[in-house]
């Protein structure tokens, strides 16, 4: 599993663990009963602190993403997909919705915001 971090991006390092856990979830890049890496492994890897790894864990199994498996680690829980691509999807419709926001603010008429996305997604494609 590879995850990539950036600490200069202003997301808070755990918080992108978290994101990023619950897109491959979604995206079933990691799948029901698949082991995540262990807190030490993972820190020694992205080079962060291991406190970081451990706090972004324990979000991921108060949200019932993650469940531990006594002696091994942690795995992804079998009924976590549907719960991650719910979380993507508003995650994603809370950035879109600040973005449209921006440009009715700057003044962009509603033709204009429709032109640039279908462009924007037509580029995409």
């Amino acid at each position: 599993m590879y995850f990539s971090i950036d600490p200069s991006n202003g997301v808070p390092i755990y918080e992108q663990l978290v994101r990023q856990v619950k897109f491959a979830v979604a995206d079933k890049v990691l799948v029901a009963g698949q082991m995540l890496p262990s807190v030490r492994n993972l820190a020694q890897e992205l080079a962060i602190n291991p406190n970081t790894i451990s706090k972004a864990y324990a979000q991921l199994q108060a949200e019932q993403v993650l469940e531990p498996l006594r002696g091994r680690g942690l795995v992804v829980r079998p009924d976590a997909v549907n719960r991650c691509t719910k979380a993507r999807h508003e995650l994603l419709s809370v950035r879109l919705n600040a973005v449209l926001e921006e440009c009715l603010h700057a003044g962009l008429s509603r033709e204009e915001v429709t032109t640039m996305f279908e462009k924007a997604l037509s580029a995409l494609a």
